[in-house]
């Protein structure tokens, strides 16, 4: 066609040929690609899901296959045809979804979910040490599942970053639902969470310096609260008095003295102390309690893990809250739950990031060799439990990762 060009045009087509010229950018696929299932959780309470359509659309564009459950996602206002459109193969049977080579999930699965799973596979999913028993990790090992525990991934400057997240939306949704119980619609002291001109300023309690007591103290602060801090470290007590950078009251927990008189006072007093030996130390006693102001409220962000209150016994988002001494108690696990599109977002965030890198990897294997601070999430792994506290908790016998991936290798 370009013989038919007078001489001075082909010059210039052959000018052109040499500009850049426009092409489709072809979409990176990683080193290995994942079937990704993300089965519908089956708590009743339980409304967040692990990854939302527009991360689905993410992995899809980088080769990954991803099995939705039908209504895995309507809990967080997430529909099947999102999800469909940005990729994902909408499969109508838990089985189906939990057919995938990588399960990601929010709850522990069910001994018939585990059943559902192939045996070698791969499963991210909470671990929930404190409704933890033997026959789970029993039932995970003889499948020589690969398990991985939210709580117990680290990043690589040693946070933890799915704790982190949910934490974060925990500390800020408290001072929320005390706002709520305390109020007279619910048969509440009828006080505002905060502070007005000429009208002393609600007193708000808080045990515990670690992520949830900064949120909910930044929360209460600017409403207008008075707050007082209690935690059995110094260390994390100066640094909450920084992130916060207001010069809250602050004391140790050991001066049972100033924490009593402090809950005495308190219209409103929060638990969010972390375990650190599997269950959270159980700090207010019940006489304690009963020296409240009658409707003032106790939200016990510790249960799932035992708990800060002598008189804490677990609640549900159907029926939150229960009174003892004339006091109310909210003892919800799972309040993140409470807005789950938020808490969907975040697992996203985080979880999006990691699995492409898994798919980079070569694989989960591949991505634990590699990386310590995901290492750390490994509680199970190919039939043996690979976690500490866990087999000093049940007696168990467990490996350590470290040489059972060095042994891999070999």
């Amino acid at each position: 066609m370009s013989s038919t060009l007078k001489p001075g045009l082909q010059d210039l087509a052959k000018q052109g040929a040499l500009y850049p010229q426009e092409a489709l950018l072809e979409v990176k696929k990683g080193g290995k690609q994942l079937s990704i299932g993300i089965p519908r959780e089956l708590d009743a309470y339980e409304n967040r899901v692990v990854l939302t359509p527009e991360s689905t659309a993410i992995l899809v564009q980088n080769g990954h296959q991803v099995q939705v459950e039908t209504g895995a996602g309507e809990a967080s206002k997430f529909s099947d045809r999102e999800y469909s459109d940005a990729g994902a193969n909408i499969v109508y049977s838990a089985r189906e979804a939990f057919e995938s080579d990588l399960i990601l999930k929010v709850d522990p699965p069910t001994p018939v979910e585990i059943g559902y799973i192939k045996p070698g596979k791969a499963l991210i999913s909470a671990l929930q040490m404190a409704k933890l028993t033997p026959e789970y990790i029993t039932a995970v090992n003889a499948k020589k599942i690969t398990a991985v525990g939210f709580e117990l991934i680290q990043d690589k400057v040693g946070g933890m970053p799915v704790v982190r997240a949910m934490s974060e939306i925990a500390g800020s949704t408290v001072m929320l639902i005390a706002a709520e119980y305390l109020n007279s619609v619910n048969n509440g002291r009828g006080i505002i969470l905060g502070g007005i001109t000429g009208v002393p300023p609600t007193k708000v309690v808080i045990l515990g310096a670690g992520t949830v007591a900064e949120f909910a103290a930044r929360t209460a602060l600017g409403l207008g609260a008075e707050i007082k801090i209690f935690d059995k470290h110094i260390y994390k007590l100066r640094r909450i008095k920084y992130a916060i950078d207001h010069q809250a009251y602050t004391s140790t927990i050991d001066n049972t003295y100033m924490l009593g008189e402090a809950i005495s006072r308190a219209d409103v007093v929060i638990g969010a102390i972390r375990a650190e030996e599997g269950r959270s130390p159980c700090v207010v006693t019940e006489e304690m309690v009963s020296t409240m102001k009658p409707d003032s409220v106790i939200i016990d962000v510790s249960i799932d893990q035992g708990g800060c209150f002598e008189t804490s016994e677990i609640t549900t988002h159907k029926n939150p809250i229960f009174k003892k001494y004339d006091v109310i108690h909210y003892c919800v696990p799972n309040i993140a739950s409470r807005v789950a599109r938020t808490a969907t977002t975040a697992f996203s965030h985080i979880f999006t990031p990691f699995l492409l890198q898994i798919g980079n990897s070569g694989g989960i294997d591949e991505m634990i060799f590699a990386n310590k601070w995901f290492m750390k999430g490994v509680y199970s792994y190919k039939g043996s439990l690979t976690n500490e506290h866990i087999a000093r908790k049940f007696n168990m016998k467990y490996k350590d990762m470290s040489l059972l991936t060095a042994a891999a290798r070999l």
